[in-house]
């Protein structure tokens, strides 16, 4: 795999950001990495997103693009969609005091500091960032459930996701 996939970048970081920031009122914050995968994958390809929407009868927001320009695509894994940029995103989120790991029964959970939480907010605020900040609420209406949960979700309405092969780019 090629190394520069590992590289944290401005925008990961800040989508990163703005999830974990929409969880980070809960007791355990942005409960793992499987639910953060699944549902950065709804964030980054608003198709899927949209799909995953009517399986709920929801009709998605017209905020949402009809596509998105990503700045690295993310791969198919042991458990669906995965970014091998993940581990280098939160450890630079942490590393700059952004966010906290919350250690929680089942794992380990994420949650803006005050400083990540304010920054979230100035971020979602801008027009670069506010079609992204609107899909992070849809998300967090629609989807605020286990990681396991969600990894059935993608299993059963993104059957697409399932059969590519491990490593391939979604």
């Amino acid at each position: 795999m090629n190394p520069q996939l590992f590289r944290p970048t401005a925008e990961g970081e800040l989508r990163l950001l703005l999830l974990i920031n929409a969880f980070s009122n809960q007791p355990y914050g942005m409960q793992g990495r499987t639910k953060l995968a699944k549902l950065d994958f709804l964030l980054r390809y608003p198709a899927f997103l949209r799909r995953a929407l009517a399986t709920r009868g929801h009709p998605y927001d017209d905020l949402l693009p009809e596509s998105n320009p990503l700045e690295q695509r993310m791969v198919r894994y042991r458990y669906g969609p995965w970014d091998p940029s993940y581990f280098a995103l939160l450890g630079s989120l942490i590393g700059r005091g952004l966010i906290e790991v919350v250690p929680y029964p089942r794992g380990l959970g994420y949650k803006t500091t005050q400083t990540g939480a304010t920054l979230a907010g100035v971020v979602g605020q801008t027009a670069a960032w506010a079609s992204t900040a609107a899909a992070v609420q849809l998300l967090r209406h629609n989807f605020n459930q286990a990681g396991s949960t969600l990894k059935k979700l993608v299993y059963d309405v993104f059957p697409e996701i399932t059969a590519a092969r491990w490593e391939e780019p979604l």
